[in-house]
């Protein structure tokens, strides 16, 4: 576990959390890098190397004037596809090499007795993280601040399982998700437990493009159940692919971000990091 990527990360998830409650009034560099203490200078180099962009432009991605303004059409279309997701022309989105597929009614019933469960605790750009897969692919993905607490919120998904804490190639396929070259991403395979409605729900989450955003209203409507967007609220909640499928994309109809079980400061954090991410591809030439 990188150490010193947990630290940036804590610090950056203050700055943003700052900035969450105070976007209005447009704080200024100096005032937020005292809040991490640090120095403007210092503050300005960790910020732009973790999110590939300025903490000022990173602001104008998270505010809810940004998000409004997706969602009204203005800057991107929703649920766009394979030929609307090369945004450089040769770039890759890595939501269409995310493939779902679900387990067996009787491994879903049975606490997963028959499944042998390879687990590690790994960093990330968004703090720890931690990874479990069967044979078939990644089966849970979830930030938490303490490996054990991690673990056991795994076991507690699948009582009956065997499990080996070792990490394996469906585990390193799955962090490659976080690399900025988005070319470079392998096809991750998830062997997930839901329910047939919380599939699909899921399968939709990865027809959001990358710096983009939805609500969910739409995502009902996506799945043709356009009157259970609480029922679609539930199933987003009950996400267990952190990040993989991509349920931080998902806001409300107002604007406002409505809730996100690994906190709003870290959603936050990705949609702002991915807006970055994804002015990047688009202009290669563009400096922050």
């Amino acid at each position: 576990m990188d150490t010193q990527q947990q630290t940036n990360y804590d610090r950056i998830a203050l700055a943003i959390g700052y900035l969450r409650q105070h976007f209005k009034s447009q704080p200024s560099l100096e005032e937020v890098a005292g809040i991490v203490q640090l120095s403007p200078h210092h503050f300005q180099r960790l910020f732009t190397e973790w999110a590939g962009t300025s903490p000022k432009r990173f602001l104008q991605y998270t505010s809810i004037a940004y998000a409004k303004g997706l969602l009204q059409g203005g800057q991107t279309t929703l649920f766009e596809v394979a030929h609307e997701t090369g945004l450089s022309g040769t770039g890759r989105l890595h939501d269409l090499f995310v493939n779902i597929e679900g387990m067996t009614p009787a491994a879903y019933k049975n606490g997963g007795k028959e499944l042998v469960i390879n687990y590690s605790w790994e960093s990330s750009p968004f703090g720890n993280v931690l990874l479990g897969s069967t044979t078939r692919g990644i089966c849970h993905m979830a930030f938490s601040e303490e490996e054990t607490q991690g673990v056991q919120a795994l076991v507690s998904k699948f009582p009956k399982a065997t499990f080996v804490n070792q990490q394996d190639s469906f585990q390193q396929s799955a962090l490659s998700i976080f690399q900025k070259d988005k070319t470079q991403i392998e096809e991750i395979k998830l062997h997930l437990k839901g329910t047939a409605f919380q599939l699909k729900v899921w399968e939709a989450l990865l027809t959001i493009p990358m710096g983009s955003l939805s609500t969910y209203s739409r995502i009902a409507k996506t799945i043709g159940s356009a009157g259970a967007a609480r029922a679609v609220g539930t199933a987003i909640g009950s996400n267990p692919a952190a990040f993989l499928i991509p349920c931080h994309r998902v806001i409300q109809s107002n604007g406002s971000l409505g809730g996100y079980m690994w906190g709003l400061n870290r959603k936050t954090a990705m949609i702002g990091w991915e807006a970055a991410q994804r002015e990047h591809i688009a202009t290669p030439d563009h400096r922050p």
